[in-house]
């Protein structure tokens, strides 16, 4: 006797299929106003700035030309302040992950004395903090106001992370660090040779957390930078943003400032540089959904 095949489809109810067509065409919507001002911005930045000021420009660029982001890279300032921002991501991801991770692993251990102690007075800090005057204060004390380090010693260490260090060095065996310390090994060399190469998923997720951070930040540049040559990309975007106008940029464009304007530069400068993690992001957002399940269980 043959066997039918079950067919889902015909189980369905005429509301279950309707509902599935609300959720894709909701969700196509929500796409379409997420992405479409992105592409809005995209498609300006690639016409002629006099053609863009006339309006109608939706779709496609009416009049293409690359003369906009030619004016960009032609500013010195973007390259120096491209240089920052990458200076700044590399040595302050590096930095933030270990000093955290050095923190996280004693913290992780039961037996260490004042342990609850710690977790409670790092947990304070997470809800409350001593606002953007005593920080000013702060730096100025400590010279780091207009210098590269007040991008990097502020934000060596982050409770969240570490909490997230914590729950992971938790699910470690014991067993490992025990037969080690057997061999002779001590507390440094368990920590670099056996924790570290295990917890290549948690550095990963911290370190894109962090590199993220530092590659959107302009805050910092805007209130602790007055040194031109030190404020990273996203500063110099938003000086360029507030402004009412791109002179100084268009004056160092030449003889390609008949066809653009500083609105058009601006979308160009947007674009320039925002792709970078754009392009970045796809590939490495499992790991922000994994560094949330990590954390997920806290103390």
């Amino acid at each position: 006797m043959e066997r039918k095949k079950f067919n889902w489809r015909q189980q369905r109810t005429n509301g279950e299929i309707a509902f599935d067509w609300f959720n894709v065409t909701l969700m196509a919507v929500i796409c379409f106003i997420t992405l479409y001002p992105i592409w809005y911005i995209i498609v300006n930045s690639l016409n002629e700035g006099a053609d863009a000021m006339l309006g109608g420009i939706f779709w496609w660029p009416r009049k293409f030309t690359l003369d906009n982001y030619t004016a960009v890279f032609q500013n010195s300032g973007v390259i120096k302040a491209f240089g920052v921002t990458i200076l700044r991501t590399v040595v302050g991801t590096v930095t933030n992950v270990l000093f955290t991770a050095m923190v996280a692993y004693p913290l992780s251990k039961d037996h260490l004395v004042g342990r609850k102690f710690y977790m409670a007075m790092g947990t304070v800090t997470m809800f409350f903090s001593g606002g953007l005057i005593p920080s000013f204060l702060l730096y100025k004390n400590m010279q780091l106001l207009d210098t590269f380090w007040v991008y990097i010693i502020p934000g060596l260490f982050n409770f969240f992370n570490l909490i997230i260090f914590v729950n992971f060095f938790r699910e470690i065996p014991g067993a490992l660090e025990e037969s080690a310390s057997i061999d002779g090994a001590t507390d440094w060399t368990i920590f670099t040779r056996i924790i570290l190469p295990l917890s290549k998923p948690v550095l990963a997720t911290i370190a894109l957390f962090t590199g993220v951070y530092h590659w959107n930040d302009y805050f910092a540049g805007v209130i602790f930078i007055n040194n031109p040559n030190l404020q990273p990309i996203q500063t110099f975007l938003y000086r360029i943003v507030a402004e009412t106008g791109s002179t100084q940029m268009m004056a160092t464009a030449g003889n390609i400032t008949r066809t653009t304007t500083s609105l058009s530069i601006k979308l160009a400068t947007m674009v320039v540089t925002t792709l970078p993690i754009v392009c970045v992001y796809p590939f490495l957002q499992k790991y922000f959904v994994k560094g949330m399940m990590i954390g997920a269980v806290k103390e």
